[in-house]
């Protein structure tokens, strides 16, 4: 059973580690560091937590204020993370004020931060796609990612919390340090003595189901809390005399909350950790000392409540003082063993001293390392600097190919020899994504949309992409477009395209519905692009086809039944976008502009110029954002735009007290700026919130008439980021009486 507090046991036989190198085969453990002079050699053991695991930062602050030297750590989970920031020279101030800064999103998601994205990955942001993106394989069949995240975003969030500086023997950090894992085939446990500080880290951290399994020396780790949760046996290799003991507990959830098998694969998991917590406990000898911080149902989700845990910590540390300061040290002593974190937190030679020699890549399989080579901006002959090895690791995540990047440092190397280590998607290089939205008025207009999209990555040296998209719903679409890089910087390329598609046009005769045409195009056409930034995409190319309008419902004097006009044109494109998210913008902005020149010498029935543009901008305050929006569209010279390359107003942020599409014509201008507030955080999402939209807009040139006059709306609304895509639940009021209510899954 489990020791209270202070508790001690008589020691149990354990199985010796296994110790790991992600260079080479498992090794026996290696010898245990001589006890320092005339005091006993302690060793800190952190337990797994998720979490919970801030407590660990409290009971360090107590173990630094009475002067208790810490000789080795081992730690497993959040107690690997704690502990490896710790030993590498993080000091507990800055390691707290990390804490406080993370959130269960930021570290629990696939998505690098949105501005590293490119382009093309930004353009998904805008499709509504839902669920995780299917590996294809012909032979294999569709495959599933490992877990719900790769971890990628985890590991990033650790190399900004340890002062590794390249040191890749954990004996040689500030203070020796072990981090346990558990090996997913076989069910050992492994040992790391060695490695990349934040990619061991993270494999120690590799909660199975949610984030997948880490590979390390051909082996596929998960949480070491499977096997050795509070790894006392490893700190007794590590040559401890006394052991300090954190143990934050595994607890066991009560009968009536166990309602999915979720909960009960959660439940079983729990049950295996307290089993080998309590085989840990029993090795505990009246020397340790342990400390259990009363966490009690303090969630191992809740990354916001890290101030909370580390008060826990230190409060249950308090209580061990006592004991503690038996193990304490003369002030003087104490700072003769501090000295050895100064040059880790003062920077590692290799991040100012010695030119690079070399810069490699591992690990590529389908992605052409030349390419990987170009896009980073770490070269031979620059100094090693941590912050552009970061900025590097972001921007190839980015891609989308990789479910994780890192990097290692060799330091037996005369001058530094860096190496991009990655790991291609293993359900990849095909992959397949399903969409949904929905849109509702409440009354006579509804709209869902299905969308299926297969994507083929790599399909030369170069990087070519094939994309198919299919979209059933109000708007059917086909649309396939092959992009292939012109170089290996992957800044120049060509984008033949084609799309079909089929859409309703509704005509009004002042607030009635007077006419219903259906809208069919096949286009063709080629583009030659610049993709000049992670945040800017150009765009030039002839478009080919033809549009025919059928007149569905309804009927009007001299009105076609059948319209059908060729195209002939020559569009060109730009966009621009750094906002930080698409669906709830808090920083940022987007920009987009298109010039459409339909010429008859191009093959088009007529000769017109159409333009149109989209800008908008978000800033925050806490939880307050604030957003201008600013859209326009028209032609440039007299000739006038046939209807079917006209444009559109009316709907959810789009004029909302007016009925979808209400507003139809040859010119447009639209204003918005939307206020919300985040009124609720939901873990693994980005919340809840309220908010407000004033809209301020005219369509000009209507085929029907119908004034050109400026027409405003109010549009008061909730909304969350759900795992389906955005919601919103909203109102359209107008000052002339016209009034809509809104549900909308997707971008409205």
């Amino acid at each position: 059973m489990a020791l209270p507090t202070g508790g001690m046991a008589q020691p149990a036989a354990e199985p010796a580690p296994t110790t790991a190198s992600p260079a080479r085969a498992p090794a026996p453990p290696t010898a245990a560091p001589a006890a320092p002079l005339g005091r006993p050699r302690i060793c800190l053991v952190l337990s797994g937590g998720g979490a919970r695991g801030a407590a660990h930062v409290g009971v360090l602050k107590v173990l630094e204020e009475l002067h208790v030297p810490i000789d080795c750590i081992a730690g497993t989970s959040m107690g690997a993370i704690v502990g490896g920031a710790y030993a590498s020279g993080t000091s507990v101030a800055e390691m707290e004020a990390r804490l406080q800064s993370l959130t269960t999103e930021a570290l629990f998601t696939d998505d690098p931060p949105r501005p590293e994205r490119s382009m093309r990955r930004k353009a998904d942001d805008a499709r509504l796609f839902v669920g995780p993106e299917i590996g294809v394989d012909a032979e294999r069949g569709l495959r599933l990612p490992k877990g719900v995240v790769s971890g990628t975003a985890l590991e990033a969030v650790l190399r900004r919390l340890v002062h590794s500086g390249g040191v890749n023997r954990f004996d040689r950090m500030p203070i020796p340090f072990r981090a346990v894992a558990t090996d997913i085939e076989s069910g050992q446990m492994v040992v790391f003595a060695q490695g990349d500080v934040p990619n061991v880290m993270r494999a120690s951290m590799s909660v199975p189901g949610v984030v997948a399994p880490v590979e390390i020396g051909n082996r596929e780790l998960v949480d070491g809390g499977l096997v050795r949760n509070l790894p006392v046996d490893v700190a007794r290799a590590m040559g401890a005399d006394v052991v300090i003991a954190v143990n934050l507990g595994t607890p066991l959830m009560k009968r009536e909350d166990i309602n999915s098998v979720l909960d009960v694969s959660g439940q079983m998991i729990n049950i295996l950790t307290e089993q080998n917590v309590r085989a840990s406990l029993a090795q505990l000898t009246t020397r340790d000392v342990l400390i259990s911080p009363e966490l009690g149902a303090f969630s191992a989700g809740d990354f916001s409540g890290a101030a909370l845990a580390v008060a826990i910590g230190e409060a249950a540390a308090r209580l061990e003082a006592p004991r503690l300061a038996a193990l304490a040290v003369a002030p003087e002593v104490y700072a003769q063993w501090a000295e050895r974190f100064d040059a880790a937190r003062n920077g590692s030679p290799l991040s100012h001293a010695l030119p690079i020699a070399e810069v490699k890549v591992t690990g590529t399989e389908r992605v052409n390392p030349e390419v990987l080579l170009r896009a980073v901006s770490t070269r031979p002959g620059q100094p090693f600097d941590q912050r552009t090895m970061d900025d590097d690791l972001r921007r190839l995540y980015g891609w989308g190919d990789f479910e994780r990047v890192g990097f290692k440092v060799d330091e037996a190397a005369t001058r530094p020899v860096v190496t991009y280590d990655v790991s291609e998607k293993s359900w990849g290089p095909d992959y397949l994504r399903f969409g949904l939205g929905l849109q509702s008025d409440f009354s006579t207009d509804s709209s869902f949309t299905l969308l299926a999209s297969y994507r083929r990555t790599w399909l030369n040296s170069y990087g070519a992409e094939w994309r198919n998209d299919l979209q059933l719903g109000r708007h059917n679409l086909l649309h396939s477009e092959f992009f292939q890089p012109l170089d290996l910087d992957r800044r120049w390329f060509i984008a033949p395209h084609i799309d079909a598609g089929l859409r309703p046009l509704t005509l009004y005769n002042g607030d009635a519905k007077l006419l219903r045409y259906g809208l069919a195009e096949r286009l063709a056409g080629i583009d030659l692009g610049l993709d000049a930034s992670s945040s800017l995409q150009l765009r030039a190319g002839p478009v080919f086809g033809s549009r025919r309008l059928t007149l569905d419902t309804g009927a009007f004097p001299g009105v076609p039944h059948e319209v059908s006009d060729r195209v002939g044109a020559l569009r060109l494109q730009a966009r621009s976008d750094t906002l930080d998210n698409r669906q709830f913008p808090g920083d940022g902005h987007a920009a987009s502009a298109t010039v459409t020149g339909s010429r008859r010498e191009l093959g088009a029935d007529a000769d017109y110029t159409r333009w149109e543009a989209d800008w908008m901008s978000s800033a925050s305050l806490r939880s307050h954002v604030l957003a201008l929006r600013l859209r326009a569209g028209g032609k440039f010279g007299g000739n006038p735009l046939p209807i079917s390359d006209q444009f559109r107003l009316g709907g959810f942020m789009n004029l909302s007290g007016y009925a979808p599409d209400r507003f139809y014509g040859g010119g447009y201008e639209l204003a918005t700026i939307t206020y919300a507030d985040r009124v609720l955080e939901i873990p693994l999402l980005r919340g809840a919130y309220a908010g407000m939209a004033l809209e301020l807009g005219r369509m000009r040139q209507q085929p029907l008439g119908g004034g050109s006059g400026v027409r405003k709306s109010l549009a008061p609304f909730v909304a969350v980021d759900s795992p389906l895509g955005p919601v919103y639940l909203g109102l359209g009021l107008a000052p002339d009486g016209m009034r809509s209510a809104y549900i909308t899954l997707g971008l409205p």
